[in-house]
């Protein structure tokens, strides 16, 4: 076996892949602002815009499951490169795009370079990272996943606001900065131990018995965090254009990042918090963010969207990082990378599937019935969350009283 050609870790090596990771996620909500752009170009309906912002989840879980584990045998920084190159493809198809067949191909491309990013990068922050700032890789690597996605729609908005050419320049300004992405890439060096034989596979999706009790809740609040995160990126432009009645993208993408920064908020909160009380305190922040969201509607009112939008995040961001803590810590360690794959499974679905089914609701109703349709559904879907977890932490209680009791 090859060993890793592992430099001293350096805060430059661990920042430039931190650079990277949020370039690449960037791209991948790009689109976010431009959407209205493509409806008045093509006539799309919102059903079809929801299809296009959805086939983003369907590349990011083909990669997930199909080259998922593939740096481990090709190496992290040759999967990174793979990512950005997908990314870089992504923004030339959008470019060169002329109706929705490209459309499509371009947020396939994106899922694609976002599903190698999920995970890949993560790894390789932690792994770079200098010892002394060991303890925060995580989040630094969680984190530049979240502000990337935020980062997508404030730039789209600001330039398709102050500038020209709406539909293609945002994703020019975008393969400008993959290129430096690559270059900071480049030279990084290597963290994993490369197989002389390399063996490519697909990646195992399974949950052992042990997880199942920790994963269910956290599954359903993950799950139910990313539909808010699917609707914000799809829908919520509409809603802020036709509801609140601000038509400026630099609005509409300062709200989506404000969500995205939230959430990168909410993982730092989490750590502060005991234990027990973190994926609770995420579900309630779910809960109360999207009564406000709810209300900005019959109220039309900013103020309660950018409540909503804010505790929204913060809750999104403790449920997703306690989340993935508990199920991490539960799973046996030679499957550690199965589980946490069906939980990333879980998120994307999440994504994609119901934010069709709003789109098809907004289409068939209005955006008012169809917001507010949308937040009661996702609340029910927290507190059922919210529900069995409390049920399962009491039963593990109990069972751990009769223990001590029993000696």
């Amino acid at each position: 076996m090859k060993t890793a050609s592992v430099a001293p870790h350096s805060p430059i090596a661990f920042l430039a892949v931190a650079l990277a990771f949020a370039i690449n996620m960037t791209g991948t909500t790009l689109p976010t602002a431009i959407y209205r752009y493509y409806q008045l170009q093509f006539g799309f309906t919102p059903t079809v815009i929801t299809v296009i912002y959805a086939s983003y989840a369907i590349g990011v879980l083909s990669a997930l499951l199909l080259i998922g584990n593939w740096s481990d045998q090709l190496g992290r920084r040759r999967m990174l490169l793979a990512g950005l190159c997908a990314s870089a493809a992504s923004a030339l198809t959008f470019l060169l795009s002329d109706g929705l067949a490209l459309l499509i191909v371009g947020r396939l491309l994106s899922g694609v370079s976002a599903g190698i990013f999920t995970g890949t990068a993560t790894v390789a922050v932690i792994e770079l990272a200098p010892p002394e700032w060991r303890s925060k890789a995580m989040l630094a690597a969680t984190s530049s996943n979240m502000l990337g996605l935020g980062c997508g729609p404030l730039l789209s908005g600001f330039l398709v606001e102050r500038f020209p050419w709406p539909m293609q320049l945002p994703y020019a300004v975008h393969l400008a900065l993959v290129g430096i992405a690559v270059l900071a890439v480049a030279g990084v060096p290597e963290t994993a131990a490369v197989p002389a034989r390399v063996k490519l596979g697909i990646q195992k999706i399974s949950l052992p018995a042990e997880v199942r009790r920790a994963f269910i809740p956290a599954a359903l609040a993950g799950f139910a965090g990313f539909v808010v995160v699917g609707f914000f990126a799809a829908v919520a432009p509409q809603l802020i254009r036709v509801v609140l009645g601000f038509h400026s993208g630099i609005v509409t993408g300062s709200i989506v990042f404000l969500l995205f920064a939230c959430s990168a908020l909410g993982q730092i909160v989490q750590t502060l918090m005991a234990a027990r009380w973190r994926q609770p305190a995420g579900c309630i922040g779910l809960i109360v963010g999207l009564v406000c969201v709810g209300l900005c509607v019959p109220e039309r009112s900013l103020g309660a969207l950018l409540i909503g939008t804010a505790l929204a995040g913060v809750g999104q961001g403790i449920s997703f990082r306690a989340g993935l803590g508990e199920i991490a810590a539960a799973a046996p360690m030679h499957r550690r990378a199965e589980v946490t794959s069906s939980f990333f499974v879980v998120l994307y679905v999440a994504i994609s599937l119901p934010v069709i089914g709003l789109g098809i609701a907004v289409q068939h109703a209005d955006i008012q019935r169809a917001t507010l349709l949308f937040v009661g559904l996702t609340i029910v879907l927290v507190l059922v969350a919210l529900l069995l977890l409390l049920l399962m932490r009491g039963q593990t209680n109990r069972g751990r009283n009769a223990e001590a009791t029993g000696r």
